[in-house]
């Protein structure tokens, strides 16, 4: 059983910028992937950004060239994303997951408000 847990979510104004943490109980050798999804009220989840085992990303196109997930290479067990230019749009509860296989674990989700 793999579990993540999450920090860096609060509030900010539009243009702002937020760092999400997500640490799993796990290294990130071991995993498949590691990212993040989100979930803005009355909208289904949706995948923000992921990164596998080999270092690749992928970013959901209304976050790209503003949003940067890495990972922790020392603890291997970390990843980051990185938010600027927030925007009210991005306002939502952002979930990490962990995949160990076909199996996906998550995280209790952080909550992000961009308002003024």
């Amino acid at each position: 059983q793999v579990q993540l847990v999450e920090s860096g979510g609060g509030l900010v104004q539009p243009g702002g910028s937020l760092r999400l943490s997500c640490a799993a109980s796990e290294s990130i050798v071991s995993l498949n992937a590691m990212g993040w999804y989100r979930q803005a009220p009355g909208k289904e989840r949706e995948l923000v950004a992921r990164i596998i085992s080999g270092g690749y990303t992928t970013y959901a196109d209304p976050v790209k060239g503003r949003f940067t997930i890495s990972r922790r290479d020392n603890a291997k067990n970390t990843v980051y994303l990185q938010m600027n230019s927030l925007k009210p749009e991005d306002m939502a509860v952002y979930y990490c997951y962990g995949q160990v296989g076909l199996v996906r674990y998550w995280g209790q989700g952080i909550q992000v408000i961009v308002s003024s």
